[in-house]
């Protein structure tokens, strides 16, 4: 599993005194408002920074957040295109049956059947529904959207899914 979860991506500075927008890679952007106050790391490309976190705020799809400390646009702007992550700790506990989409990639994919399917190589979010992006053992790939009707379970402990294979979807 991954020690790290990204949350966001630094796009640009806003204003003088040392805000950024940050454009979430979560599901959910007012999960920044439970960060307020708590650490975050910025990935610096040669090392993890920790950053407290002292005000957020929401423009259109990006967030505007404030580190403490960080006063001056010449302090963050040097970051821009950087990852921020939190820890496990530090990240949204999950309800019943949710998951982390990092914990999952890689898992492979079998039929209802028991055969193999394939490996799921990506996740894409979609607005209706995510879609599994699987890579067969003959390297096709093939797009299953995240809906009962085909992913029957996701196991994140064994990194197993099992999955209805639709009529002619392999053809």
């Amino acid at each position: 599993m991954e020690e790290f979860l990204r949350v966001g991506v630094i796009t640009s500075t806003h204003g003088i005194k040392g805000e950024v927008k940050v454009y979430p890679t979560t599901d959910d952007a007012e999960r920044f408002l439970a960060l307020k106050e708590k650490e975050v790391l910025l990935d610096t490309g040669r090392e993890m920074l920790p950053l407290v976190i002292e005000n957020v705020r929401f423009f259109k799809n990006l967030v505007i957040l404030k580190f403490q400390g960080i006063d001056n646009i010449n302090d963050i702007e040097k970051y821009r295109g950087r990852d921020l992550l939190v820890t496990r700790e530090n990240a949204v506990p999950l309800e019943e049956g949710e998951f982390f989409i990092c914990d999952i990639i890689g898992s492979t994919v079998y039929e209802e059947d028991g055969s193999v399917f394939g490996t799921l190589r990506d996740v894409m979010e979609t607005g209706a529904n995510n879609v599994f992006v699987v890579e067969t053992g003959d390297g096709r790939e093939v797009l299953l959207p995240y809906i009962d009707d085909c992913i029957r379970e996701v196991n994140v402990e064994e990194k197993r899914i099992v999955a209805y294979i639709m009529p002619g979807l392999t053809d």
